[in-house]
């Protein structure tokens, strides 16, 4: 399932914003089709605008109860509920605020998780700087020289590009505790650099629009300044 609620608190009707010319919900939806691994694939809204960009990209459309579409809905009850109205064995919430992950890295994330047997699973992403929490250091130390990053133990972010479910793992936390994300066995796949842009402002839209008009035009090699000669 693509969620697509209608609201945004940092950047209104951020789903159907413009990215190169298209809905931004659509490179998600794209790209989830493109992967191959889905017996079915939903755009999930409390709108029903958004049943037409379902139709537009061939995918299927649930209109999900407006009381799960404030920005008080908690993703735990969002699945259950799309759970509870749809059959079936596994489910995968791919984020259409990542919109330039690739339909390669879908497909590699859900086989992570079926060749781990696991019941939920979250991307992140790796990253190897210093690092502060409440004024003190995560994966370095005050009392020494300056660590060099390719030396720090790296910390992981999640990204939230996709997060994903074992049906019945999720039901059963559920039922049990009334949420149920990390149900189970849960594992943790690192994305790649263009999956861990996320798109919640203004700015990170400008940014991502840039970046999908400049691969229509981006060379395949580095390119340097001619000096670099200077330096082999």
């Amino acid at each position: 399932m693509v969620p697509a609620r209608k609201g945004s608190q940092r950047l209104s009707y951020k789903n159907l914003a413009l990215v190169a010319g298209e809905p931004m919900i659509s490179y998600v939806l794209s790209s989830a089709k493109k992967s191959g691994v889905f017996d079915k694939i939903f755009v999930n809204s409390d709108a029903a605008v958004f049943e037409e960009i379902a139709t537009d990209y061939g995918v299927e459309f649930y209109h999900r109860p407006s009381r799960l579409g404030s920005s008080d809905t908690k993703s735990d009850d969002v699945v259950h509920d799309f759970i509870t109205a749809h059959q079936c064995d596994v489910v995968a919430w791919i984020n259409p605020i990542a919109p330039l992950q690739p339909s390669s890295e879908i497909r590699d994330v859900i086989q992570y998780f079926f060749d781990n047997n696991l019941d939920s699973l979250f991307t992140i992403k790796r990253e190897q700087v210093h690092c502060i929490h409440n004024d003190d250091p995560v994966n370095f130390s005050f009392d020494e020289k300056f660590a060099k990053t390719q030396s720090l133990t790296p910390v992981y972010p999640f990204v939230y590009s996709i997060m994903m479910w074992d049906v019945k793992s999720f039901e059963n936390e559920y039922q049990d505790c009334g949420y149920g994300l990390f149900c189970g066995e849960t594992g943790y796949y690192p994305v790649s650099k263009e999956s861990t842009f996320i798109v919640k402002y203004a700015s990170d839209l400008m940014m991502v629009d840039a970046v999908m008009r400049g691969r229509r035009d981006q060379s395949k090699n580095v390119e340097y300044d001619q000096r670099v000669q200077r330096l082999k």
